[in-house]
């Protein structure tokens, strides 16, 4: 199975800083472009299912993309959504005290990291079982994506903090075949929006 991971486009929300996790997010006039160059990008990429967060922000990415592979009909799943960042979502990283050197525990009411490691390895489990030597295209955010890279590459949930923070729209693509065996083709890039 050959998996096209993106992010979304960059967000008002992002624009401002602003915690988002389930919040459904507005695609800023960046954002827009950048799904409309990663559409172009992908056009001539083979999907044979699109996959999609239910949120605004992936969903209005996954549409962009869709317009080139009209045939192909987005699923919306709320497997891809982001992490569920409770009493957090909807404040600003300032209003929460957030700096570069600062690391701040996520509230109690927040979904954890192995729950979303786990949300995103089950996914990524039924899609192998169903979807074998197909392309799947998923569009998602930063936290799901790491989740969902960490599962692909046979991490567990502990490493997912290790993996690299997604760009808006960027783009990674994984080979997995049924043993789980990967290789990764391509990783978190961003050449589409030069």
């Amino acid at each position: 199975m050959k998996v096209i991971l993106v992010r979304h486009g960059e967000t008002e929300e992002n624009k401002k800083g602003i915690m988002q996790g389930h919040i459904p997010g507005k695609l800023s006039k960046l954002g827009i472009e950048q799904a409309k160059r990663l559409a172009f990008k992908l056009k001539d990429e083979k999907i044979d299912y699109i996959y999609s967060s239910d949120l605004d922000r992936a969903k209005d990415t996954a549409k962009e993309i869709a317009k080139f592979h009209t045939k192909v009909k987005i699923e919306l799943v709320k497997s891809l959504r982001e992490k569920f960042l409770g009493s957090w979502q909807g404040k600003t990283q300032k209003e929460l005290g957030f700096s570069n050197n600062k690391v701040i525990p996520c509230p109690k009411d927040a979904e954890t990291t192995e729950a979303m490691f786990n949300r995103a390895k089950n996914f990524l489990d039924k899609l192998l079982e169903t979807h074998k030597n197909k392309t799947v295209l998923l569009v998602g955010h930063g936290g799901i994506n790491k989740a969902l890279t960490a599962a692909i590459t046979n991490k567990t949930s502990n490493e997912v903090k290790t993996i690299d923070n997604f760009h808006n729209t960027s783009l990674s693509i994984f080979e997995l075949d049924e043993n789980k065996n990967h290789k990764i083709n391509l990783f978190n890039c961003i050449k589409h929006l030069d």
